[in-house]
């Protein structure tokens, strides 16, 4: 069985799924062959040669190649895993910065709000790209894909391609750990169905997995008692989310925000890439890219005063990283497509087809799934709340209006997607935007007309 990893430089993604493949039996029993893919030489040649010490240690028997030529990788492949980003801190600082310049109260910027669409925008090419090779030379494999944002990159391959492609993100098991915790229940024991979209997902339901009991009950009560400043960037506004809504979100407090125009009430107003705008553009030639913070509570405060900054997150580094599962989905998804070993899906992007009534079927929702003749399918699930529901539809038009602004080169429709936008409260503000994104990112934006 070959597995292709696309986006094999990247030591987080590709140390996880190589540890993730060579850790499961049923893949064991099949055989199997791995290709790595990157355009970057020098990473690629680092993670080969971590694949190669990893079997030798596991006393695998996997055969594994690298290379940096796209059709060769795909070619015969049975499964396609992919994550990839083009210069991702340089262009981030633009996609959380840009819109906040223009007045927009943006608090995040990676996979929903006006930063969004210009990520995803930038993301289409590379993916689309990968998807018509997948296409050509393997069409009946299946595309794990994990580069962001999730539902829009593969609404666009799922309605430009006939490519079968499911997205993968482990933010719905960031809010099964908040529920835990809340609750005082091992994550095992929850029974815990969610519906949405990535990264603004809800628990329908909370059950003890033994007994059946419905625990929302008792997280509302224990949520009303819960001192409001504790994990304060991680669920306050899950918090008022919960009483105003009825269902508890996931994954976080800065991804929910994305999608809603007052989350500024409820996020601690960001650091993220803080640079001082009397000093010039943070992007003018030469200019080092801001410094990146996941939110105000993960900054380094106390680091001496003339510390340099960091180009991006510190990783372990992969010879010391634990040879041991992670909690994403690629591998149970082969498992079961592949070995017919049935293991639980509780949240892939894939086109509705049904599963949330009052949605779109060929829109991208995150839904529970499982494999029928091989193929994933969506579980079908409880109607969302009235309230709930229309911001998620909301969130629908905008994904259908900016693949098809890809696809058509049509500025006119960008512009409306734009508007849509919660948290876009000026026309005119909105435009001059719109300008800026399209001249600062130019050289990786798709030409607009």
């Amino acid at each position: 069985m070959k597995v292709t990893l696309i986006g094999a430089g990247s030591r987080e993604f590709a140390g996880k799924i190589l540890r993730d493949l060579l850790l499961s039996k049923p893949i064991a029993d099949k055989g199997l062959a791995i290709t790595l893919m990157d355009i970057a030489a020098g990473p690629l040649g680092e993670m080969e040669t971590y694949a190669r010490g990893l079997i030798a240690r596991l006393g695998h028997d996997a055969s594994v190649e690298a290379t940096t030529d796209l059709d060769a990788a795909v070619a015969g492949a049975d499964f396609v895993v992919t994550a990839i980003e083009v210069d991702r801190y340089h262009y981030w600082s633009q996609d959380f910065t840009v819109p906040r310049k223009h007045g927009f109260r943006q608090v995040y910027g990676e996979n929903g709000g006006p930063g969004g669409l210009f990520h995803a925008l930038r993301q289409f090419g590379p993916l689309l790209e990968i998807a018509r090779a997948i296409e050509q030379h393997a069409p009946d494999a299946l595309f794990l894909n994990f580069s962001n944002p999730e539902h829009k990159v593969c609404e666009a391959i799922s309605r430009l391609t006939n490519v079968k492609v499911v997205g993968l993100c482990h933010g719905y098991f960031m809010g099964v750990r908040q529920i835990s915790e809340f609750l005082g229940v091992p994550r095992e024991q929850l029974e815990l169905p969610a519906a949405g979209i990535n990264h603004f997902t809800w628990f329908q339901a909370i059950r003890d997995r033994e007994t059946g009991e419905d625990l929302y009950p008792r997280l509302r009560e224990l949520e009303r008692t819960a001192n409001w400043v504790s994990e304060w960037h991680e669920i306050a506004l899950s918090r008022i989310l919960f009483r105003r809504f009825g269902l508890w979100p996931s994954p976080s407090a800065n991804h929910l925000g994305e999608y809603i125009s007052w989350a500024e009430d409820y996020v601690v107003p960001q650091l993220q890439y803080f640079h001082d705008p009397a000093e010039g553009s943070p992007w003018r030639e030469g200019a080092p890219t801001p410094e990146w913070f996941y939110h105000v509570g993960l900054a380094d405060t106390q680091r001496p005063l003339h510390a340099a900054q960091h180009d991006g997150p510190v990783g372990v580094p992969l010879e010391e990283q634990a040879i041991e599962a992670s909690e994403e989905l690629a591998i149970p998804i082969i498992e079961w497509v592949a070995c017919g070993v049935e293991r639980a899906l509780p949240a892939v992007n894939i086109p509705n087809r049904g599963a949330i009534p009052g949605l779109p079927d060929e829109m991208v929702v995150e839904v529970p799934a499982v494999v029928r003749d091989g193929e994933l399918v969506p579980v079908p699930m409880e109607p969302l709340p009235e309230g709930i529901l229309a911001m998620v539809q909301r969130q629908g038009s905008i994904h259908k209006l900016l693949v098809e602004a890809y696809a058509e080169r049509s500025k006119q429709k960008l512009l409306q997607a734009i508007l849509l936008d919660p948290v876009v409260d000026s026309h005119n503000r909105a435009v001059a935007m719109l300008d800026e994104f399209l001249d600062l990112q130019r050289d990786v934006l798709p030409s607009l007309a």
